[in-house]
């Protein structure tokens, strides 16, 4: 009863969001521009349907097979992409006939001539060169934007030194695969191209932080199969992240157990030189921050995952979203992994994912200063937020290219 209730709600914020932003497309594209009344009761009629059409889609794909599902997802979900360009890019010349406007009355009261036209076909004519323009700029966003989503990631190698790590392992590579969201517009392809990528890197370990798949396994394993290819002298390692709660996170682990991957489900292994001696640090892993803090020992778990560890050891945790890091850092991470914001993923929406996650993308320092007993005590740790290696939703990214995290840690 609650998950149907949540569901609801859902679909409610999701149209008036998609209601209010398409009535903004259709009084500056076709009430402002004065176009024919029965072009504008067929186009008001289709952008009243579109923005019907994506909470529409969301119920119908939970009744359609997966395979149907797909072609209307990968349409849906472009045109969300599009038409969010398009309004930012309306609301853009919004912002600029303001500021003309402003300079036009203050020019006028300083005794100029310049005013605002008045003429009503001055004012269609404006319009529809700001309307085209606009038009033109989202398109072409548009198109760039779907061309770097369904394009090769990118390797981005970052260096990371660490206090506490041997200096035997100076070097120690890590390759981060994060968001990869295979599912409805995300297919066997890319996740084979990420695969090759990533063993091409020849790391000295794999890690997975979380969002992997955004479907079950019986619809993805012909996908997923290829995960299996991972292959690293010290292992291939998981967690999840909140996506994999939706599609079913236990038959999921199950699954990545039998490609030979290792969930880190709020514990943690030894790498490097196991043996008596050998120079290794401490790898971590914990269950995503959001959705399984109802779960036996879920997040904020963090004490699970370190019982009993030496704090003496250089220490690297895995967690889905880039929250907690100051009691990661307390707790003597040196550095967290993370991924979880797909570095906002379209422009300029990575201004308002950034005002939510201070650590959006790339590498970050974090000074922790805290008190402990009598004492002020003070930590530094890091944390690398990786751009994703996939993409949710539109198949676009823009100011934000996909990625295949190369971490070499440095003594």
């Amino acid at each position: 009863m609650a998950r149907s209730s949540a569901f609801a709600i859902f679909l409610l914020v999701m149209l008036a969001v998609l209601g209010g932003m398409h009535w903004f497309l259709w009084a500056r594209l076709v009430r402002d521009t004065g176009v024919p009344d029965t072009w504008r009761r067929l186009l008001g009629g289709l952008l009243a349907l579109a923005a019907l059409s994506m909470p529409v889609a969301v119920i119908v794909a939970r009744r359609l097979p997966f395979r149907a599902a797909r072609p209307i997802a990968a349409v849906l979900f472009t045109w969300l992409g599009a038409s969010f360009l398009l309004f930012m890019a309306l609301l853009a010349t919004d912002l600029a006939r303001v500021l003309w406007a402003a300079a036009s009355w203050v020019v006028a009261l300083a005794g100029g001539t310049i005013e605002a036209p008045s003429d009503p076909s001055r004012r269609v004519f404006v319009a529809r060169a700001l309307a085209g323009g606009a038009a033109l700029a989202a398109g072409a966003a548009t198109a760039t934007s779907v061309r770097i989503a369904i394009g090769e990631p990118q390797v981005k190698e970052v260096a990371v030194h660490l206090e506490r790590l041997p200096r035997p392992l100076s070097g120690f590579t890590l390759a981060q695969i994060s968001d990869l969201h295979v599912g409805p517009t995300i297919h066997e392809k890319h996740v084979r191209r990420v695969v090759d990528m990533t063993n091409d890197l020849h790391p000295d370990a794999i890690v997975i932080t979380g969002d992997l798949v955004d479907a079950g396994v019986a619809q993805l394993r012909l996908a997923t199969e290829h995960l299996a290819r991972l292959s690293a002298p010290h292992g291939v390692y998981f967690v999840t992240g909140n996506h994999e709660y939706y599609a079913g996170a236990r038959a999921w682990l199950e699954e990545l157990e039998r490609y030979g991957i290792r969930s880190l489900r709020n514990e943690r292994v030894v790498l490097g030189d196991r043996g008596p001696g050998g120079a290794s640090f401490d790898l971590a892993g914990v269950d995503d921050w959001s959705v399984a803090r109802g779960e036996p020992g879920g997040w904020p778990a963090l004490d699970a995952a370190l019982a009993g560890r030496d704090p003496d050891r250089s220490l690297v945790l895995l967690a889905h979203q880039p929250r907690g890091v100051s009691e990661a850092v307390r707790s003597g991470v040196e550095l967290q992994l993370s991924g979880h914001t797909h570095g906002g993923q379209i422009f300029p929406w990575n201004l308002v994912v950034g005002a939510v996650y201070p650590y959006c993308k790339g590498l970050y320092h974090h000074r922790e200063v805290y008190r402990s007993g009598q004492q002020n005590m003070q930590r530094t740790g890091q944390v690398y937020v990786s751009c994703g290696t996939g993409y949710w939703g539109p198949p676009m990214r823009l100011g934000a290219p996909a990625e295949v995290g190369k971490i070499v840690l440095t003594a």
